[in-house]
């Protein structure tokens, strides 16, 4: 148990336990002003959202603030896993991060992330993401966008006609092992993509109703290449995720909502892929608009980049990253690295360039959002500019498929 005496009040700081249940839960709902009318309808009871919180308190890392008894801020870390360049990486999303509003401005948000960071640190995750309520606040902690999300719709005469596909849609259970074995298969091939676990998955299914729908695409051979969850509400088609493992399930998913036509007048949806969808369709003149969704940081840049892959086709270079954080000081530091043969190593070796940037801008860079030469544009990098072309070449270039808010 540590007391704050950082210009605070005689605060404590501990990790949260199930017994604090009803206190960790009774803060989520002020701070984000989840009412009982809402609850009930999707069909939850008080004491079912206070149960249904109880396996992030075992399962998750939290860590809350105390004035004397009474917990006033708190902070979670779910453990997940990350495709990186297909590299499994060791991750933690971060959540229900909240502070009764008397106590805000007294930094101890700012505590309870450091502390957070320090013991996934600890537990060798290097790479953390949240979904932010406020970009500019995370931003002053060394976070940076690293994804986005694109929403559209879609009348229903614009639906994609599509024939002859030689495989077949059916519609599964929410527990079918072949959508759930999918999911699965599209993380391992998928950059960004984060593998789900049961808490995952629990999260995944907390405010959907029951008429939430799961479709899968079977080939020819039977077997699942491609899964949709949609609900049909007043004459409209909501499609809460469309995965596929290949352009055949795409257009098999897409036919499958043409089916629909007669039923709804729309469809709406989402999509991570960050590619607009209006090109592949006959008529494009569809609405999309696209926002930032997820912000990521690094925590421990030298594990991040030991497991990191790069392009395996360049020849060796060694090139000096010069990273500013001023959160978490044992990234703050000058490195060498040489990347070779589609890895890295760090090194003594002496560097052919030196590049110099923060932490922040680093992380958008490795996990692929902006490349160096988008960052050096923007004033983001300092180094010449053959230093930037050349950590461009050898990095690889590909904006992060990041679905899950946890």
């Amino acid at each position: 148990m540590k007391h704050l005496k950082n210009n605070l009040k005689d605060y404590t700081i501990r990790s949260l336990t199930t017994k604090d249940l009803d206190a960790y839960n009774a803060l989520l709902r002020y701070a984000f002003q989840v009412t009982e009318q809402e609850l009930t309808e999707v069909g939850w009871e008080n004491d079912e959202i206070k149960q249904s919180k109880f396996p992030v308190l075992q399962r998750a890392d939290v860590v809350g603030c105390f004035d004397n008894d009474s917990l006033i801020s708190q902070f979670a870390v779910y453990p997940l896993d990350m495709n990186i360049y297909h590299q499994l990486y060791h991750v933690g999303f971060i959540t229900s991060v909240c502070t009764y509003p008397e106590y805000s401005g007294q930094g101890i948000m700012a505590t309870l992330m450091h502390k957070s960071l320090s013991h996934m640190r600890k537990r060798g995750q290097s790479m953390a993401l949240l979904y932010p309520y406020s970009i500019p606040l995370y931003r002053k902690f060394g976070w940076e966008i690293i994804s986005n999300k694109i929403s559209y719709i879609i009348k229903n005469n614009q639906i994609p006609k599509i024939d002859d596909i030689p495989g077949y849609v059916r519609r599964v259970t929410w527990e079918n092992t072949d959508f759930i074995n999918l999911h699965q298969q599209f993380a391992a091939k998928t950059h960004g993509c984060l593998y789900r676990n049961s808490l995952a998955w629990e999260e995944y299914w907390r405010w959907d109703e029951d008429d939430t729908v799961v479709a899968v695409y079977y080939n020819s051979h039977k077997k699942p290449q491609g899964y949709m969850v949609y609900l049909i509400k007043e004459n409209v088609m909501y499609i809460k995720e469309m995965i596929f493992l290949n352009r055949e399930a795409q257009n098999g998913l897409w036919r499958f909502i043409r089916a629909h036509q007669s039923m709804i007048n729309e469809v709406k949806g989402n999509t991570y892929y960050n590619e607009p969808i209006a090109f592949e369709m006959a008529d494009g003149n569809i609405k999309e608009s696209i926002r930032p969704y997820i912000m990521g940081r690094i925590i421990d840049i030298d594990k991040f980049l030991l497991q990191y892959s790069c392009k395996p086709s360049e020849k060796d270079v060694c090139i000096e990253l010069d990273i500013h954080d001023d959160f978490l000081s044992w990234n703050n530091k000058s490195i060498n690295v040489l990347f070779s043969k589609g890895r890295c190593f760090i090194t003594e070796q002496k560097a052919e360039y030196h590049i110099k940037l923060d932490i922040a801008s680093l992380t958008t860079l490795l996990i692929g959002y902006k490349s160096a030469m988008q960052l050096w544009k923007l004033e983001r990098i300092d180094a010449p500019r053959a230093a930037v072309e050349t950590l461009d070449n050898v990095l690889m270039h590909e904006i992060p498929y990041i679905s899950d808010y946890i």
